[in-house]
């Protein structure tokens, strides 16, 4: 862990809205500059000797040139959100005036800030740890309720707290293990070999856990993709009309309009689906863009995340709905099979394959069932708000390392393994724990880090 940046020292400055014009715009300064340099913009109260976390309403001025009416708001190291001097300057949201103001604080002292610098210096002055910091930026693009409540517990520490008790559980016996290697020639043992052996069953059974909870941590953080296919005039543009209840794309009944992929989001009690409506699949069109249009669907087919096939339940007869599901098993397990146009078939007499879903795309009838499936298989149904859900692939990277360095601990001492050997596997399962939270880190995976943020945070 190091402890300077380049530009370490600088007092940074950025515009912490999202641009564009608004009712107000904010900027931002951090560093130990702040205070001076507001100061010479902000003549008509000194800052340094007002409360922190206090605000002030007064003209910005650069030299007798006024450039705003502004509210500043204070906050003082190292009860900041940086752990530095901070203050926030609300000015009215014309990116002209935003950017006049910005201009002012550069030209008098501060640095335009790079992206995620903010909440790099809280990680560095140890107001956040990094998995933390990593947490805050999820919660900035979060935009879905469990998206939203994943972040909001990792930012509040809920990850944090779960690795930083299996680190000091790893650490105190490692501990143990360093002090018999110093007494190595008295043939001591400070460190009760059970006792580990059952406490890295624990940690393994928590890491797993952890591991396994990926999955569902990356549905909820990045959404789900659905691919909705059949052959043409099936009703999949209807569909994806219904689910979104809106007109999004072209219906018709002539076959084949649908020549390109339509791709919307929906959300389905609090995970993100992201609807593909495809060209209509059939063989041996004449049309060229058609054809091209069947290609891409293909490609959908294979990139999705789950498959929904819609078929006309008044055209398509068991037998070629067999050889379609199977044709479609071969390239996707997550396979949801609709009947749409079930208001004009009687299924109590016909039961097809017993599995599909029937609906009316046009009726609107049977789209809950299909939406709670979906749901399903998604994996919703197994969030739960209370639980700590891993959604960083850096994580989960790290984690499978912990998962390999606990099972040779493991192996290690069923082969009753030295000390000294033994304390290399832990020492390395400490490091991936260590990477995580920052603990054990570089500059350079920390710029690459937090240059995923935006400007002003």
């Amino acid at each position: 862990m190091y402890n300077k940046l380049s530009g370490w020292d600088d007092t940074i400055a950025a515009i912490a809205t999202p641009p564009g014009i608004g009712a107000i715009g904010v900027l931002r300064l951090s560093g130990d500059q702040s205070f001076e340099i507001v100061q010479k913009l902000f003549p008509s109260k000194k800052l340094k000797d007002q409360p922190a976390n206090t605000l002030h309403v007064g003209f910005l001025k650069e030299g007798e040139t006024v450039l705003d009416e502004v509210v500043i708001s204070l906050f003082k190291k190292p009860s900041s959100y940086t752990g530095e001097d901070v203050i926030e300057i609300s000015c009215h949201g014309s990116p002209f005036v935003q950017q006049q103001v910005l201009g002012a604080l550069i030209r008098n002292g501060a640095r335009l800030a790079k992206a995620g610098e903010f909440t790099q210096r809280a990680f560095l002055n140890k107001k956040l740890d990094l998995a933390q910091a990593e947490a805050v930026g999820d919660l900035i693009a979060s935009n879905t309720k469990a998206s939203q409540n994943a972040a909001l517990k990792n930012m509040r520490g809920g990850f944090s707290n779960v690795l930083k008790d299996l680190r000091e559980e790893l650490i105190k016996f490692s501990s143990l293990i360093e002090l018999e290697l110093d007494f190595s020639e008295e043939d001591v043992e400070f460190a009760d070999r059970h006792q580990f052996s059952l406490l890295i069953d624990k940690i393994s059974r928590t890491v797993q856990q952890l591991l396994e909870s990926f999955k569902l941590g990356n549905v909820i953080k990045n959404g789900v993709s659905v691919a909705i296919v059949g052959k043409p005039n099936a009703g999949k543009s209807t569909l994806l009309n219904t689910l979104l209840n809106e007109n999004r794309a072209i219906v018709s009944e002539i076959a084949g309009t649908t020549r390109d992929t339509i791709e919307e989001t929906i959300n389905i009690n609090g995970i993100l689906f992201r609807l593909i409506d495809t060209a209509g699949i059939r063989e041996h069109s004449q049309d060229i863009i058609e054809n091209m249009g069947v290609v891409k669907s293909k490609e959908k087919i294979r990139q999705a995340d789950i498959v929904l096939y819609l078929f006309d339940i008044n055209e398509m007869s068991k037998d070629e709905l067999k050889r379609t599901v199977n044709e479609l098993l071969t390239q996707k397990t997550n396979l949801i099979l609709v009947a749409n146009k079930a208001d004009l078939f009687n299924k109590e007499v016909h039961k097809y394959l017993a599995n599909e879903i029937f609906i009316s795309a046009q009726q609107q009838t049977g789209i809950e069932e299909l939406k709670n499936t979906l749901f399903a298989m998604a994996g919703g149904e197994g969030i739960n708000y209370e639980n700590v859900v891993v959604t960083n692939a850096r994580h989960y990277s790290a984690l499978s390392e912990v998962a390999k360095s606990l099972n040779e601990i493991k192996v290690a001492m069923a082969n009753n393994i030295s000390g000294d050997l033994l304390s290399i596997d832990i020492n390395r399962c400490l490091h991936y724990l260590g990477e995580i939270t920052g603990e054990i880190t570089n500059e350079d995976r920390l710029d690459y880090i937090f240059s995923k943020f935006c400007i002003g945070k």
